[in-house]
């Protein structure tokens, strides 16, 4: 049954209309190329929206605990009480204001994902939107003295959340949604020395594309040095040696991440995620590389 709810949601093309304006409007509003890049991760290599969700799945998860927790004795019930109310209160106030900057960057991931992936995207958005208006709503009844209706909406809240956590498990991990696409190349590469073709074969100064058992391998040739990269790139598996070179860095021709020739490092995105480097040697003039 829930894997039949899945295809569904991943088929529903009715979401579709409203998921093109939705990515048309983010696009818009963060269009500047280095913003885009802090929201994606770039910087750090790696997707920037799961270390933001942290904070507020940390702070309703810490609330559920406290607001969970008996008194210890009867004469300390009312000041254990208070306090334990008001520790829940403050963590439901931080987990609020964490929303905002893990879904900026969630949204700005989703609108460069596929129609299948923006469908389930879509229902996670509004699943933790509700979520979200839940907790909103136990603040305010903490507030204002309703103690018991802000320990039951929060409790509503943090359900509906993990329906929402759930969807975004089912993004990542079953629809490859900001996972390195790269990654699982690496392991296909053979642990030993292998030749990936000889040196005089490689164009100075240009990605070249070779296979080294069943993976495709990019190489880029600057005199007698060579390096190697995964070609499949990290964010949606484009062919790198297909891109252009500029300033020591490969432009994939999908979706225009950026990667540093030398390291692999993710320069610009929407890639979050580095490119895998191998080793590399030459010898009797014929380019080997290896499993890092």
């Amino acid at each position: 049954m829930l894997r039949q709810v899945l295809t569904r949601i991943e088929q529903a093309d009715a979401l579709d209309g409203a998921s093109d304006k939705l990515q048309a409007a983010v696009s818009s509003a963060v269009r500047p190329r280095t913003l885009r890049d802090l929201l994606h991760g770039t910087w750090m290599g790696h997707p920037l929206h799961p270390v933001l969700v942290q904070v507020p799945v940390g702070a309703f998860l810490s609330a559920a605990v406290l607001d969970a927790l008996p008194s210890r004795s009867p004469s300390s019930r009312s000041r254990a009480s208070g306090s334990g109310d008001r520790a829940s209160t403050v963590l439901i106030g931080v987990g609020l204001a964490g929303v905002l900057p893990a879904a900026v960057a969630g949204w700005v991931d989703w609108s460069e994902l596929t129609k299948d992936r923006r469908r389930v995207g879509l229902v996670h958005a509004v699943t933790n939107l509700v979520a979200t208006g839940l907790y909103a709503s136990s603040l305010a009844a903490r507030l204002t003295g309703r103690t018991k209706q802000g320990k039951a909406l929060a409790y509503a809240g943090l359900s509906v959340a993990g329906v929402g956590a759930f969807l975004g498990g089912h993004l990542s991990y079953t629809q490859g949604a900001g996972i390195s696409h790269a990654a699982p190349e690496v392991a296909r590469v053979p642990e030993g020395w292998t030749v990936a073709g000889s040196l005089s074969s490689l164009p100075e100064g240009k990605p070249a594309a070779r296979r080294v058992g069943d993976t495709a391998v990019l190489l880029f040739r600057q005199g007698d040095r060579v390096t190697a990269l995964i070609d499949r790139c990290s964010h949606e598996g484009g062919p790198l040696s297909e891109g252009q070179v500029s300033d020591g860095c490969v432009v994939c021709p999908w979706h225009g991440s950026t990667f540093r020739l030398d390291d692999g490092a993710v320069v610009h995105g929407p890639a979050g995620n580095d490119q895998p480097v191998l080793p590399v040697r030459v010898r009797d003039g014929l380019v080997e590389v290896r499993r890092p």
